[in-house]
């Protein structure tokens, strides 16, 4: 299976940080957001990955590409360690890019990917969103897929007031977390949401996608919303709705950012404890 990252977003949110840098490639302790994306994929087994970005992303090519100057000095200096790293993230996956050459929303991002992966059902995974799990969230959906066919999304209870913030979905459970979707909701009102069941950017796709993607008009802002063709699809395929086991952290707001880095800097053995200790000393004063 191949996995697509759409990356091209232009990370309003994080101006100005992100005038000249892309909001995946924002540092999350010691990586980018970005490479814990597609560290999950590869773990999920995931060889073959196809990165959407956009104008000024240049830097996350660069990340996942050789650094012969940077590998030359590394070894030099005998930093052996570092030059392993810099080394595996170049060569963990065979990442491709192709760029999305104006803001038209995500459905029109992974369209993109049309051919790239042809016939096969494929994953999508957003760049901005990281999970933390014993099993790869992609690889849970990927399960899922195999067994029932269609296409399958994750899915996790949002509180009411953050319901505005989701695609929500509509469904029976059909199994131990898992629901046939009936159908889905793009940030609904809290007094209009069918559940409390939103989609949270892992998914696993039917290539009946893109022909679904290619009929839905463009919506808010001329964007053409994934979760709208995905309303085409489940009227067509079994749509799968998964409350994957794991966490999930969003880094689409600076405060979601800092709370990220913050919690997963914690569970570092070697950050962790240091840091715990100034923050004690911080609540202390």
């Amino acid at each position: 299976m191949k996995a697509v990252i759409p990356a091209a977003g232009l990370g309003v949110r994080f101006l100005p940080l992100t005038k000249d840098m892309p909001k995946e490639m924002l540092p999350v302790v010691h990586k980018p957001t970005i490479q814990y994306v597609v560290e999950e994929a590869v773990a999920a087994g995931i060889t073959d990955i196809l990165i959407i970005t956009g104008r000024g992303k240049r830097s996350i090519e660069d990340h996942f590409d050789r650094s012969f100057e940077l590998e030359c000095s590394l070894e030099r200096n005998g930093r052996q360690r570092e030059l392993d790293e810099v080394t595996r993230i170049a060569n963990m996956a065979n990442v491709h890019f192709v760029r999305q050459k104006s803001p038209r929303g995500l459905g029109d991002a992974v369209l993109l990917a049309k051919q790239h992966v042809g016939d096969e059902p494929f994953a999508v995974m957003l760049g901005d969103t990281i999970n933390v799990s014993a099993v790869p969230v992609v690889k849970q959906l990927m399960d899922v897929q195999r067994e029932r066919g269609g296409s399958v999304i994750a899915v996790e209870p949002v509180s009411r007031d953050k319901v505005r913030d989701y695609g929500i979905i509509a469904g029976r459970q059909v199994a131990d977390r898992l629901w046939a979707v009936d159908d889905l909701v793009e940030k609904p009102a809290p007094e209009d949401a069918p559940s409390d069941l939103g989609i949270t950017g892992t998914y696993v796709l039917s290539p009946r996608i893109f022909d679904c993607i290619e009929r839905t008009p463009p919506g808010r802002g001329g964007e053409v919303q994934l979760t709208d063709a995905l309303r085409l699809l489940r009227q067509e395929e079994p749509l799968y709705g998964l409350q994957f086991e794991g966490a999930r952290y969003d880094i689409g707001d600076k405060l979601g950012w800092l709370k990220t880095t913050m919690r997963l800097a914690l569970e570092d053995p070697e950050l962790g404890p240091p840091l715990q200790e100034y923050l004690r000393s911080l609540i202390a004063r």
